[in-house]
């Protein structure tokens, strides 16, 4: 940024149905770093590969389908204030998928009982405490079953309960699922 680098020489490999942590101190790039794996920002230079495809070299129709395999759930959760719980999490399967309206819904339903939301769908963000944003957060996250899992800070603002069943319901799709989770 200007002339501040805030990334060199990282060089990571990261492990399949494994909770991969990234750990440095507040400003060192952690959220960065993330954001270039994930593809939301372009680093200087380097490559960041999914099975031998680099993110930021490829066309169009091969970024789409590396972003179909991964889910996101970021530090505020990110989650849409106008759209409902049901709308959040279905978003990214109306984005990804030609799925109908019913095959979004189930997989809504069982994303929202997974993480312990059923019957949240017609709630707006607003509504909702910051661990129960996190939790629709997540949900919205495996929404596609992605192979990778991406959390940046997910306790962030929560106090040490809820951030306790945010890191077991995490390590818990983790090792259900078997993605790579950093």
């Amino acid at each position: 940024f200007g002339e501040k680098q805030v990334l060199k020489g990282i060089d990571l490999v990261l492990e399949q149905g494994k909770i991969n942590m990234i750990i440095g101190a507040s400003g060192s790039g952690k959220s960065v770093m993330l954001k270039c794996i994930v593809g939301l920002m372009r680093p200087d230079g380097g490559e960041v590969l999914y099975d031998g495809i680099d993110l930021h070299r490829c066309n169009y129709k091969d970024v789409r389908k590396i972003r179909s395999h991964l889910g996101m759930l970021f530090q505020y959760s990110a989650l849409f204030d106008s759209m409902t719980v049901e709308e959040n999490v279905g978003f990214p399967i109306k984005l990804f998928t030609g799925d109908d309206r019913r095959e979004i819904k189930k997989r809504v339903e069982f994303c929202l009982e997974r993480v312990n939301m059923a019957g949240t769908n017609n709630l707006f963000p607003a509504e909702l405490s910051g661990g129960m944003k996190k939790r629709v957060g997540i949900a919205r996250a495996i929404a596609l079953n992605p192979k990778y899992l991406f959390v940046d800070e997910p306790n962030s603002g929560l106090d040490p309960l809820t951030a306790a069943v945010i890191d077991k319901l995490i390590q818990e799709i983790t090792y259900e699922y078997q993605m790579c989770t950093v």
